[in-house]
């Protein structure tokens, strides 16, 4: 369904293939470190091993691996993910933004501690929100 509307969208001219992203891959976001490095080694082999399998699921749209994914990339879940904030952000807005009943008084107090002045300056916070509309579109979300 969703690659219909982006061919209706490419189709009319209403976005160009330069504006039309796609997901990256999860790999990219598996730093070249060995886990041995981390000061928890196994939990950091633990989240390497679920992260391709986790992350597919988040980009699907299932809630709770979108709260795992930020989780770990605002805070590198033990090295075993590479630290992007501003990422992390971005996905607690898509959570925000996707009016799924399960959001709660968490993910609310998320955006705050993630995405706010303490987290990320006001180019972060701008990059987050640009980065989360792109993946909202992705996800057939419209606000």
């Amino acid at each position: 369904m969703l690659q219909l509307i982006a061919a209706a969208l490419l189709a009319c001219g209403c976005v160009s293939l330069a504006e039309v992203a796609d997901w990256p891959p999860a790999d990219s976001y598996v730093p070249k470190i060995s886990c041995h490095q981390s000061d928890a080694a196994e939990r950091c082999e633990e989240i390497r091993a679920a992260w391709t399998g986790l992350y597919a699921d988040a980009i699907a749209g299932r809630i709770e691996s979108q709260r795992k994914v930020s989780f770990c990339l605002s805070t590198g879940c033990n090295k075993g993910i590479v630290v992007e904030p501003v990422l992390g952000c971005a996905w607690r807005q898509v959570i925000a933004a996707s009016r799924n009943p399960q959001i709660n008084d968490a993910d609310r107090t998320n955006i705050e501690r993630y995405c706010g002045p303490r987290a990320l300056d006001e180019a972060g916070r701008k990059a987050a929100s640009d980065r989360s509309q792109t993946w909202l579109t992705l996800l057939g979300v419209t606000p």
